[in-house]
C-alpha cells in the first residue's frame, strides 16, 4: 500500500470494556485535525450509537456483498458479527499526510500491519481483571451470555498485547489520555509514560 508519508496510522485495540471507545472520543474532541476511521459492521445499533459517527451500520448480507467486492483493507469476525475497515478512506487519507486513528480488534491490526508500514500501535488495557470486568457488566449494553462471551475472547486478546508498540493501563481517564496525546505527537517511545503497564 503506498501513501504519502506524512500520514501516519494509529491502531487503538482494547479488550471490550477497556475503555478505548471513550479515550478516542475525548482525543477527537480536543484534536479536530486528527482523523477517525468509522468502521463498518454487521452488528445491532446499540442505545447512543449514532449511525455514520459511531460505526456504518449494515446487514450481515450487505457486509458479506462488500467483502466479495474487496472493499475492505481488513475485516474480522468478532463476538459472532461482522468489522471492517474502508480501504479507500484510509488511503485517501494517509496521503493527504493526516493522522488516522483506527479502532480495531487484534485480529483486524495483525491483518493491517502487514499492509502498512506508516503505523503505530497502541493497547488500552484495564488496570485489573477484575476491574475490567465490572466495567463490562456495568455497560448495561450486553446480555449475560454476550458478556461472558465477551470476557473469553479479551482474556485471548490480552495474550497478544506485546505485539504492540505501545500499552496504556486505563486507570485514571486524565492519565491514559495525555500518555495518548504524548505517542500521537512525536515522544520518543522510551520516554512516554505509556509504558506503564
Amino acid at each position: 500500500m503506498k501513501v504519502n508519508p506524512r500520514g501516519i496510522l494509529y491502531i487503538i485495540s482494547s479488550v471490550a470494556g477497556g475503555g478505548k471507545s471513550t479515550l478516542i472520543s475525548l482525543l477527537l474532541q480536543k484534536y479536530p485535525d486528527i482523523h477517525f476511521s468509522i468502521s463498518v459492521t454487521s452488528r445491532a445499533v446499540r442505545p447512543g450509537d449514532e449511525p455514520g459517527k459511531n460505526y456504518h451500520f449494515v446487514t450481515r448480507e450487505e457486509f458479506e456483498k462488500l467483502i466479495e467486492q474487496d472493499f475492505f483493507l481488513e475485516w474480522a469476525l468478532v463476538h459472532d458479527n461482522y468489522y471492517g475497515t474502508s480501504k479507500r478512506y484510509i488511503e485517501k487519507e494517509l496521503r493527504k499526510g493526516y493522522k488516522v486513528i483506527l479502532d480495531i480488534d487484534v485480529q483486524g491490526f495483525r491483518i493491517i500491519k502487514s499492509k502498512i508500514q506508516a503505523m503505530k500501535s497502541i493497547f488500552i488495557l484495564p488496570p485489573s481483571e477484575e476491574v475490567w470486568i465490572e466495567r463490562l457488566r456495568n455497560r448495561g449494553t450486553d446480555s449475560p451470555e454476550s458478556i461472558e462471551r465477551r470476557i473469553k475472547n479479551g482474556r485471548n486478546e490480552l495474550t497478544r498485547v506485546n505485539e504492540y508498540d505501545y500499552h496504556i493501563v486505563n486507570d485514571k481517564l486524565a492519565d491514559s489520555l495525555l500518555a495518548l496525546e504524548i505517542i500521537l505527537f512525536g515522544e520518543k517511545k522510551e520516554e512516554t509514560p505509556a509504558q506503564n503497564e
